[in-house]
């Protein structure tokens, strides 16, 4: 599988090393009370050591073939901008699910829908995929609006597709296509 890095407006998209912990733990910090209802992973005491966790489960990933994580950084300064991926990623259909998170300081500023797009693009281009889903939370209209943003098509509500916080969640499912 394909680690290269990824160009979107600004942005460099990158596989996550080692020293970018600290960072990610950081961010993740920062964002962790927006984040927490969406993304209960996230807690305003996360440490470099899950960060470092992560980071091996997303290695574990490209290794698998079954997920492409990347962290996501301003491509003038190196800050840590937040992280995305493409995971569960089926080869025989063909399909992956699209997942994002922009760290506080950064949000509202069209973050999140370029990142989808260069994503979309590492989808269907040296993946060769057929389609990439992007699943809401409903309620989560901050990700809604990044979908729509980027061009995903909202094709219904999924009951019980999600679990957080160990309880099942309805989601919005959209999906890209080439």
């Amino acid at each position: 599988m394909d680690d290269s890095q990824l160009h979107a407006d600004g942005l460099l998209l990158r596989p996550f090393e080692d020293a970018d912990a600290a960072a990610f733990a950081a961010a993740v910090r920062e964002s962790a009370e927006g984040m927490r209802r969406w993304m209960p992973w996230s807690s305003v005491d996360y440490r470099v050591e899950q960060a470092l966790q992560w980071f091996q489960a997303c290695r574990d990933g490209w290794a698998a073939g079954t997920a492409c994580e990347y962290g996501i950084f301003d491509q003038d300064t190196a800050a840590f901008v937040g992280g995305a991926g493409l995971n569960k990623i089926q080869h025989d259909p063909r399909f992956c699910n699209l997942g994002y998170w922009v760290r506080q300081s950064c949000r509202g500023q069209g973050v999140a829908p370029r990142v989808v797009q260069a994503l979309a693009a590492q989808a269907f281009g040296p993946l060769g995929l057929h389609r990439v889903e992007i699943v809401v939370a409903v309620d989560n209209l901050a990700s809604e609006r990044v979908a729509e943003k980027a061009g995903a098509s909202r094709e219904g509500v999924a009951r019980n597709r999600l679990v957080i916080d160990g309880r099942p969640a309805d989601a919005h499912m959209f999906s890209l296509v080439p």
